[in-house]
């Protein structure tokens, strides 16, 4: 950890210098993407971002993500007509992340070819949905899953990722982030690369995903994100 702050620190000084050598043939750019993290499944969720230069070459940024979060104690188990849910799980836990950052240019490609390289720091709020999960029961009716009466050898299932999200309990919370980000592209009006980097989420309570396990109220993530966007 201490490796990984200090080479930030020295990234971060480097742009003072080399953001000065910036392309100045936009001044906005607008990216979306599809992202991926350490506590998610597949696809961890979408993400927009929104860049305005600055005077000094640099960006300031406005970002807004949707993802979702899986328990690290999270454990499959196959019914007997060969569906599946997560044992234990009580919860989902659904994130909606505003951000408020700076975007500095590390190494600027030549134009229309190369690769860009940028730091991104960013911190703003975080709200939480902690969302009931449904089971599929006695191959009847989809309820909320209580594990102290629901009885495994009559779970048949699970119900839709989506189907309590309107029952949510909000909890808020905030995040902050640094990433170095990757773009390519032989246009100018265009942008589309990687990003990847650290996030940590902290909600003012535990997040009670699991019965089995211990539940937590900070979520530390690795995150890649891929992503394609406009400029002007």
């Amino acid at each position: 950890m201490n490796k990984l702050i200090g080479i930030i620190g020295i990234l971060f000084v480097s742009t003072a210098v080399l953001a000065q050598n910036a392309n100045d043939d936009y001044t906005i750019e607008n990216t979306w993407g599809i992202t991926k993290n350490t506590a998610s499944g597949l696809i961890g969720g979408v993400v927009f971002k929104k860049s305005i230069r600055n005077t000094s070459g640099s960006f300031t940024t406005y970002g807004l993500e949707l993802v979702n979060f899986k328990h690290p104690a999270q454990l499959k188990a196959v019914t007997g007509t060969g569906n599946s849910f997560t044992l234990g799980k009580v919860n989902h836990l659904f994130a909606i992340r505003g951000q408020y950052g700076r975007n500095y240019v590390v190494f600027q490609k030549a134009p229309q070819q190369g690769v860009q390289i940028s730091l991104n720091l960013a911190v703003g709020p975080s709200i939480g949905l902690e969302a009931p999960y449904y089971i599929e029961y006695k191959q009847s009716v989809r309820i909320p899953y209580d594990p102290s009466i629901h009885f495994i050898e009559d779970i048949t299932g699970r119900g839709f990722i989506f189907q309590g999200l309107f029952k949510s309990n909000i909890i808020i919370g905030a995040n902050i982030k640094t990433s170095l980000s990757f773009e390519f592209g032989s246009l100018k009006s265009s942008v589309s690369g990687f990003e990847a980097g650290f996030l940590l989420d902290a909600y003012a309570r535990k997040i009670n995903m699991m019965s089995t396990a211990e539940n937590y109220a900070v979520w530390p993530t690795a995150f890649i994100t891929l992503f394609y966007g406009s400029r002007k």
